[in-house]
């Protein structure tokens, strides 16, 4: 009886993430624990600088999100939440890494954490201290209840976006260990090994990239000097 040999597919080093969305990512993860280490030390200049700084990011990933590299932008990872359960359903089978970009539950967990940020950097904008020395840009055109209201918010969402934080941390460390697939590797280098058939995504240049971080820091600086 004919043997019939196994085909093995040839994985070749593809490029799927630009360097704008893994330059993001990266000072996301330096500037959040340095605005947190800078408000408990009493340093709230830094700690706004920082912010303002995180704003511009936010900012800039929002844009990119629509108008930036194919793996970057939301239509092509945002799948719907029951694609998302089915992955998460399938967690426990060992196989290849055959995703271009984001999987289907790590898109929303994408999604996820931008919200918060945004809700953390946009109520930071408008809340105090409570003593009357430090408050955001925002805060005397928000009105006195309002400010109050968002220095709670801010105080509760970041616990929860540390939480998130916590969650991805716990996510990457049992994808490499149950399912032998290395997420930050490619988040440094911007490659991945994915079957040569695999199409590759559309990335653009950095010119367009320059742009957008440019008004998007441009948006911040008006916002910090209102």
């Amino acid at each position: 009886m004919a043997r019939l040999a196994r085909q093995k597919v040839l994985y070749l080093p593809m490029r799927v993430w630009d360097a704008p969305t893994r330059l993001f990512h990266w000072l996301v993860v330096l500037l959040l624990p340095a605005c947190y280490v800078a408000a408990k030390a009493g340093l709230m200049e830094w700690h706004f600088r920082s912010g303002y700084a995180l704003l511009t990011l936010v900012l800039f990933r929002l844009v990119w999100g629509f108008w930036g590299s194919e793996t970057s932008r939301f239509a092509r990872f945002l799948v719907s939440p029951v694609a998302g359960l089915r992955h998460l359903a399938q967690f426990g089978r060992r196989e290849p890494d055959m995703q271009v970009g984001h999987n289907a539950a790590g898109g929303w967990m994408v999604l996820v954490m931008l919200l918060l940020l945004a809700i953390e950097i946009g109520s930071g904008l408008c809340a105090n201290d409570g003593l009357g020395l430090y408050e955001g840009p925002l805060a005397k055109y928000a009105g006195e209840q309002a400010s109050d209201i968002a220095t709670v918010v801010h105080g509760w969402t970041k616990w929860v976006l540390f939480a998130a934080i916590g969650l991805h941390i716990v996510a990457i460390v049992l994808y490499a260990v149950i399912k032998k697939q290395n997420l930050v590797r490619p988040m440094i280098t911007g490659k991945k090994r994915l079957p040569a058939a695999t199409r590759a995504p559309r990335l653009v240049g950095p010119a367009r990239a320059i742009l957008v971080l440019i008004v998007s820091a441009g948006v911040a600086l008006v916002v910090a000097r209102l």
